[in-house]
């Protein structure tokens, strides 16, 4: 938790807005409850069963309430600048890796990161690195996924990696 609302504080600090899932619980929760109080600005977007469910959060900037699940990440992802996944279960993992992948095919140049709080994505960066050997993921691909260990500076480095697109497709001597 301490993590969320370092990240948080980050943000507020920054003048940066927050994007995420809109909700009030967890971890990012905690991370917009803490941009919230710096005097930040939030932004939710949210799946309207889920909003029905009464776990959007009540003091944000803005709520987007949206019809599914795949209409909330396409929101975000036109919403944000930049994507980084705290540890999470499933859905922050599908998250963080589809945009991970659209960074690939050339749909967005935004950096993406795993904010590897207490080592949680080292066994994710020990997958793609085995993908990268086998190859299955290019290692000019593998480099745009950042992943990094410390929340301390992490936006800072964050937003200055200006991901490129490179062809997933153009370079036949790489896989």
């Amino acid at each position: 938790m301490l993590s969320a609302r370092n990240l948080g504080s980050q943000i507020a600090g920054s003048g940066h807005n927050l994007v995420y899932g809109g909700g009030n619980v967890g971890l990012m929760g905690a991370v917009a409850d803490t941009v919230l109080e710096g005097g930040g600005k939030v932004i939710g977007v949210i799946p309207r069963h889920l909003a029905d469910k009464e776990i959007a959060h009540p003091g944000l900037s803005g709520l987007h309430i949206v019809d599914s699940m795949h209409a909330r990440k396409e929101r975000m992802a036109d919403l944000a600048d930049a994507f980084v996944a705290l540890p999470g279960g499933t859905g922050t993992l599908e998250e963080i890796i589809e945009v991970f992948v659209w960074l690939q095919l050339g749909l967005h140049q935004k950096p993406c990161a795993l904010l590897n709080v207490n080592h949680y994505y080292d066994s994710l960066a020990v997958l793609l690195d085995q993908m990268t050997q086998s190859r299955f993921l290019k290692s000019k691909h593998r480099d745009q996924l950042l992943c990094l260990n410390k929340v301390e500076g992490c936006l800072k480095t964050l937003l200055a990696h200006q991901p490129v697109f490179l062809d997933k497709w153009l370079d036949k001597n790489e896989p």
